[in-house]
Protein backbone atom coordinates (compact mmCIF):
# COMPACT_ATOMS: atom_id res chain seq x y z
CA UNK A 1 0.00 0.00 0.00
CA UNK A 2 1.43 3.54 -0.62
CA UNK A 3 1.80 6.04 1.76
CA UNK A 4 -0.32 9.18 1.37
CA UNK A 5 0.36 11.65 -1.38
CA UNK A 6 2.58 14.45 -0.03
CA UNK A 7 1.10 18.02 0.28
CA UNK A 8 1.26 19.78 -2.68
CA UNK A 9 3.86 22.53 -2.51
CA UNK A 10 6.01 24.07 0.48
CA UNK A 11 3.63 25.34 3.39
CA UNK A 12 3.18 29.48 2.93
CA UNK A 13 3.97 30.22 6.02
CA UNK A 14 7.15 28.47 7.51
CA UNK A 15 6.90 30.26 10.76
CA UNK A 16 3.64 28.10 11.48
CA UNK A 17 5.45 25.97 13.29
CA UNK A 18 5.13 25.17 16.83
CA UNK A 19 7.21 23.11 19.39
CA UNK A 20 3.81 23.85 21.67
CA UNK A 21 3.37 20.43 23.48
CA UNK A 22 -0.36 21.01 23.44
CA UNK A 23 -0.20 19.31 19.69
CA UNK A 24 -2.66 19.17 17.52
CA UNK A 25 -5.38 20.22 20.58
CA UNK A 26 -6.69 23.72 20.05
CA UNK A 27 -9.07 23.51 23.06
CA UNK A 28 -5.97 22.64 25.72
CA UNK A 29 -3.72 25.64 23.98
CA UNK A 30 -6.88 27.70 24.99
CA UNK A 31 -7.41 27.04 28.16
CA UNK A 32 -3.66 27.18 29.06
CA UNK A 33 -3.79 30.51 28.09
CA UNK A 34 -6.76 31.63 30.25
CA UNK A 35 -4.78 29.77 33.01
CA UNK A 36 -1.72 32.07 32.63
CA UNK A 37 -4.30 34.54 33.25
CA UNK A 38 -5.71 33.18 36.36
CA UNK A 39 -9.16 31.64 34.71
CA UNK A 40 -9.04 28.84 35.96
CA UNK A 41 -12.69 27.92 35.66
CA UNK A 42 -11.54 26.77 31.77
CA UNK A 43 -9.29 24.43 33.17
CA UNK A 44 -12.02 23.08 35.07
CA UNK A 45 -14.72 22.75 32.53
CA UNK A 46 -11.79 21.05 30.45
CA UNK A 47 -10.25 18.52 32.57
CA UNK A 48 -14.62 17.22 33.48
CA UNK A 49 -14.95 17.14 30.37
CA UNK A 50 -11.96 14.68 29.82
CA UNK A 51 -13.50 12.20 32.19
CA UNK A 52 -11.54 8.50 32.11
CA UNK A 53 -9.77 9.06 28.79
CA UNK A 54 -6.30 8.53 30.61
CA UNK A 55 -4.65 9.29 27.95
CA UNK A 56 -5.87 12.86 27.23
CA UNK A 57 -6.08 13.30 30.64
CA UNK A 58 -2.37 12.81 31.70
CA UNK A 59 -1.98 14.80 28.27
CA UNK A 60 -3.62 17.77 29.48
CA UNK A 61 -2.93 17.58 33.18
CA UNK A 62 1.07 17.49 32.01
CA UNK A 63 0.56 20.72 29.75
CA UNK A 64 -1.12 22.81 32.01
CA UNK A 65 1.00 22.47 34.80
CA UNK A 66 4.53 22.81 32.97
CA UNK A 67 4.17 26.97 32.91
CA UNK A 68 5.35 27.90 35.92
CA UNK A 69 2.92 30.41 36.93
CA UNK A 70 0.23 27.24 37.45
CA UNK A 71 1.08 26.29 40.64
CA UNK A 72 -0.38 29.60 41.91
CA UNK A 73 -3.49 29.29 40.14
CA UNK A 74 -4.35 25.64 40.89
CA UNK A 75 -4.02 26.47 44.83
CA UNK A 76 -6.47 29.16 44.30
CA UNK A 77 -8.64 26.67 42.87
CA UNK A 78 -8.03 24.90 45.36
CA UNK A 79 -8.97 27.15 48.50
CA UNK A 80 -11.90 27.82 46.49
CA UNK A 81 -13.02 24.52 45.44
CA UNK A 82 -11.30 22.41 48.85
CA UNK A 83 -13.11 19.07 47.56
CA UNK A 84 -12.04 19.50 44.13
CA UNK A 85 -10.25 16.25 42.68
CA UNK A 86 -9.37 17.99 39.17
CA UNK A 87 -8.08 21.28 41.15
CA UNK A 88 -5.79 18.58 43.75
CA UNK A 89 -4.37 16.80 40.69
CA UNK A 90 -3.63 19.96 38.45
CA UNK A 91 -1.75 21.23 41.49
CA UNK A 92 0.24 18.04 42.17
CA UNK A 93 1.23 18.09 37.95
CA UNK A 94 2.54 21.63 38.51
CA UNK A 95 4.23 20.94 42.13
CA UNK A 96 6.19 17.86 39.96
CA UNK A 97 7.23 20.54 37.83
CA UNK A 98 8.56 23.21 40.14
CA UNK A 99 10.66 20.03 41.99
CA UNK A 100 12.16 18.49 38.59
CA UNK A 101 13.21 22.19 38.36
CA UNK A 102 14.65 22.03 41.92
CA UNK A 103 12.20 24.91 43.68
CA UNK A 104 10.03 22.41 45.02
CA UNK A 105 10.98 20.04 47.82
CA UNK A 106 10.62 16.21 45.97
CA UNK A 107 8.68 15.49 49.20
CA UNK A 108 6.11 17.74 48.44
CA UNK A 109 5.57 16.70 45.28
CA UNK A 110 5.20 13.07 46.07
CA UNK A 111 2.99 13.85 48.73
CA UNK A 112 0.60 15.62 46.94
CA UNK A 113 0.74 13.07 43.79
CA UNK A 114 -0.17 10.09 46.54
CA UNK A 115 -2.82 12.50 48.19
CA UNK A 116 -4.48 12.39 45.24
CA UNK A 117 -3.99 8.80 44.15
CA UNK A 118 -6.12 8.11 47.28
CA UNK A 119 -9.16 9.95 46.29
CA UNK A 120 -8.90 8.71 42.79
CA UNK A 121 -7.38 5.02 43.13
CA UNK A 122 -8.51 3.89 39.29
CA UNK A 123 -6.56 7.50 37.63
CA UNK A 124 -3.34 6.25 36.59
CA UNK A 125 -2.69 10.07 35.75
CA UNK A 126 -1.31 10.65 40.01
CA UNK A 127 1.22 7.93 39.55
CA UNK A 128 2.20 9.40 36.08
CA UNK A 129 2.85 12.39 37.91
CA UNK A 130 5.26 10.39 40.24
CA UNK A 131 6.84 8.94 37.59
CA UNK A 132 7.76 12.04 36.00
CA UNK A 133 9.66 13.10 38.65
CA UNK A 134 11.10 9.62 39.44
CA UNK A 135 12.18 9.24 35.60
CA UNK A 136 14.76 12.67 36.43
CA UNK A 137 15.20 12.14 40.03
CA UNK A 138 14.28 8.49 41.54
CA UNK A 139 15.74 5.12 41.43
CA UNK A 140 15.74 1.98 39.05
CA UNK A 141 13.36 0.77 41.66
CA UNK A 142 11.10 3.22 42.04
CA UNK A 143 10.71 3.91 38.13
CA UNK A 144 9.57 0.31 37.93
CA UNK A 145 7.39 0.34 40.43
CA UNK A 146 5.31 3.53 39.73
CA UNK A 147 5.34 2.16 35.89
CA UNK A 148 3.79 -0.81 37.55
CA UNK A 149 1.55 1.58 39.20
CA UNK A 150 0.62 3.53 35.84
CA UNK A 151 0.03 -0.37 33.97
CA UNK A 152 -2.54 -1.73 36.55
CA UNK A 153 -5.31 1.05 35.98
CA UNK A 154 -4.41 1.86 32.45
CA UNK A 155 -1.81 -0.95 30.52
CA UNK A 156 -1.31 1.10 27.57
CA UNK A 157 -0.42 4.52 28.74
CA UNK A 158 1.29 6.26 26.17
CA UNK A 159 3.24 9.30 27.74
CA UNK A 160 4.55 6.28 30.52
CA UNK A 161 5.90 4.16 28.14
CA UNK A 162 7.91 6.94 26.71
CA UNK A 163 9.46 8.10 30.19
CA UNK A 164 10.36 3.82 30.68
CA UNK A 165 11.99 3.36 27.10
CA UNK A 166 13.98 6.97 28.18
CA UNK A 167 15.23 5.96 31.32
CA UNK A 168 16.13 2.25 30.00
CA UNK A 169 18.10 3.75 26.49
CA UNK A 170 20.16 5.35 29.59
CA UNK A 171 21.49 1.89 30.85
CA UNK A 172 25.09 1.04 29.68
CA UNK A 173 25.93 3.63 26.65
CA UNK A 174 28.95 1.68 27.08
CA UNK A 175 27.56 -1.05 25.06
CA UNK A 176 27.09 0.36 21.98
CA UNK A 177 25.22 -0.86 18.93
CA UNK A 178 23.67 -3.70 21.58
CA UNK A 179 20.91 -5.27 19.33
CA UNK A 180 19.73 -7.18 22.57
CA UNK A 181 19.56 -3.68 25.02
CA UNK A 182 16.65 -4.17 27.46
CA UNK A 183 15.12 -0.98 25.85
CA UNK A 184 14.54 -2.90 22.47
CA UNK A 185 13.06 -5.76 24.37
CA UNK A 186 10.91 -3.38 26.44
CA UNK A 187 9.44 -1.70 23.45
CA UNK A 188 8.61 -5.42 21.33
CA UNK A 189 7.24 -6.59 24.66
CA UNK A 190 5.02 -3.63 24.79
CA UNK A 191 4.17 -3.60 21.34
CA UNK A 192 3.46 -7.15 21.10
CA UNK A 193 1.48 -6.91 24.33
CA UNK A 194 -0.71 -4.12 23.12
CA UNK A 195 -4.30 -4.33 21.41
CA UNK A 196 -3.68 -4.07 17.28
CA UNK A 197 -4.65 -0.31 17.07
CA UNK A 198 -2.55 0.75 19.98
CA UNK A 199 -0.17 3.72 18.94
CA UNK A 200 2.59 1.41 21.49
CA UNK A 201 3.05 -0.10 17.71
CA UNK A 202 5.65 3.12 16.99
CA UNK A 203 7.40 2.22 20.55
CA UNK A 204 10.35 0.44 19.07
CA UNK A 205 11.09 3.50 16.99
CA UNK A 206 10.82 5.70 19.61
CA UNK A 207 13.18 2.95 21.76
CA UNK A 208 15.52 3.54 18.61
CA UNK A 209 15.68 7.28 18.74
CA UNK A 210 16.59 7.39 22.36
CA UNK A 211 19.31 4.68 22.16
CA UNK A 212 20.37 7.02 19.47
CA UNK A 213 20.52 10.12 21.80
CA UNK A 214 22.45 8.16 24.36
CA UNK A 215 25.39 6.86 21.78
CA UNK A 216 25.67 10.34 20.09
CA UNK A 217 26.01 11.53 23.42
CA UNK A 218 28.80 9.38 24.87
CA UNK A 219 30.56 9.86 21.19
CA UNK A 220 29.91 6.59 20.01
CA UNK A 221 27.72 7.91 17.19
CA UNK A 222 27.97 11.29 14.65
CA UNK A 223 25.83 14.08 15.88
CA UNK A 224 24.41 14.22 12.63
CA UNK A 225 21.91 11.51 12.94
CA UNK A 226 21.56 11.29 9.10
CA UNK A 227 25.16 9.92 8.68
CA UNK A 228 24.62 7.44 11.49
CA UNK A 229 24.35 3.64 10.61
CA UNK A 230 22.11 3.70 13.53
CA UNK A 231 19.18 3.82 11.57
CA UNK A 232 20.30 1.93 8.25
CA UNK A 233 20.44 -1.83 9.98
CA UNK A 234 18.75 -4.41 9.47
CA UNK A 235 16.82 -4.38 12.61
CA UNK A 236 16.11 -0.40 12.05
CA UNK A 237 14.65 -0.96 8.86
CA UNK A 238 12.29 -3.23 10.10
CA UNK A 239 11.14 -1.87 12.64
CA UNK A 240 10.53 1.41 10.85
CA UNK A 241 8.78 -0.31 8.30
CA UNK A 242 6.39 -2.10 10.65
CA UNK A 243 5.69 0.76 12.61
CA UNK A 244 5.13 2.76 8.91
CA UNK A 245 2.74 -0.28 8.40
CA UNK A 246 0.56 0.52 11.15
CA UNK A 247 0.75 3.71 10.64
CA UNK A 248 -1.42 3.11 7.37
CA UNK A 249 -3.25 0.85 8.78
CA UNK A 250 -4.93 2.57 11.41
CA UNK A 251 -3.18 6.45 11.61
CA UNK A 252 -4.92 7.11 15.21
CA UNK A 253 -5.41 10.71 14.48
CA UNK A 254 -7.53 10.73 17.58
CA UNK A 255 -4.90 9.94 20.25
CA UNK A 256 -3.67 13.08 21.88
CA UNK A 257 -0.19 12.03 21.49
CA UNK A 258 -0.36 11.26 17.99
CA UNK A 259 1.86 14.25 16.75
CA UNK A 260 4.43 13.04 18.88
CA UNK A 261 4.73 9.12 17.12
CA UNK A 262 4.60 10.89 13.97
CA UNK A 263 7.70 13.34 14.80
CA UNK A 264 9.32 9.87 15.74
CA UNK A 265 8.68 8.09 13.18
CA UNK A 266 8.95 11.06 10.32
CA UNK A 267 12.64 11.73 11.90
CA UNK A 268 13.72 7.73 11.72
CA UNK A 269 12.24 7.42 8.21
CA UNK A 270 14.19 10.67 7.09
CA UNK A 271 17.66 9.54 8.90
CA UNK A 272 16.96 5.76 7.04
CA UNK A 273 16.59 7.87 3.90
CA UNK A 274 13.13 7.12 2.91
CA UNK A 275 12.25 10.44 2.00
CA UNK A 276 9.12 9.79 0.60
CA UNK A 277 7.45 7.77 3.52
CA UNK A 278 8.96 10.53 5.10
CA UNK A 279 7.21 13.21 2.98
CA UNK A 280 3.70 11.37 3.97
CA UNK A 281 5.22 11.96 7.49
CA UNK A 282 5.68 15.19 7.28
CA UNK A 283 2.34 16.12 5.52
CA UNK A 284 0.10 14.84 8.46
CA UNK A 285 2.48 16.14 11.47
CA UNK A 286 1.34 20.00 9.67
CA UNK A 287 2.83 22.88 11.72
CA UNK A 288 2.53 20.27 15.35
CA UNK A 289 6.89 19.54 15.51
CA UNK A 290 8.23 18.22 18.47
CA UNK A 291 11.30 19.02 19.92
CA UNK A 292 12.08 15.66 20.84
CA UNK A 293 13.63 13.76 18.32
CA UNK A 294 14.88 16.65 16.02
CA UNK A 295 17.19 17.87 18.92
CA UNK A 296 18.73 14.32 19.11
CA UNK A 297 21.90 14.48 20.18
CA UNK A 298 22.08 18.12 20.84
CA UNK A 299 20.72 19.50 17.81
CA UNK A 300 18.78 23.10 17.08
CA UNK A 301 15.03 21.27 16.84
CA UNK A 302 13.76 23.79 14.70
CA UNK A 303 16.75 23.89 12.34
CA UNK A 304 17.20 19.59 12.39
CA UNK A 305 12.80 19.83 11.60
CA UNK A 306 12.73 22.43 8.71
CA UNK A 307 16.00 20.61 7.00
CA UNK A 308 14.67 17.32 7.31
CA UNK A 309 10.91 18.68 6.30
CA UNK A 310 12.50 20.61 3.02
CA UNK A 311 14.52 17.84 2.02
CA UNK A 312 11.58 15.01 2.50
CA UNK A 313 8.97 17.45 0.45
CA UNK A 314 11.41 18.45 -1.97
CA UNK A 315 12.14 14.74 -3.19
CA UNK A 316 8.97 14.10 -3.95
Amino acid sequence: MPPPPPPLGRSRNRDALSFDPALDDAELASVREALAQGRWTKARTLLAETGDDWDRRGHRLVVLAEPGTTAAWAQDWQIAEPESVDAASLHAFATVFRAIRGKAPVERAQDACRTVAKLVPDDPSPWLGLLLLARTLGTEEEVTQLFDEVRIRHPEHHHAHHLIAARLAERRPDAGQDPMHEVYDFAAWAAEQAPADSPLAVLPVIAHAERYRVLAAAGLEPKNPAASAHWTGRRARQVMRRAFDWWLEWEREDHPRNRIDLNFLAHAKFCADRPAEAAALFHRIGPHATRAPWSYPDRDPLKAFRAARSAALGSV
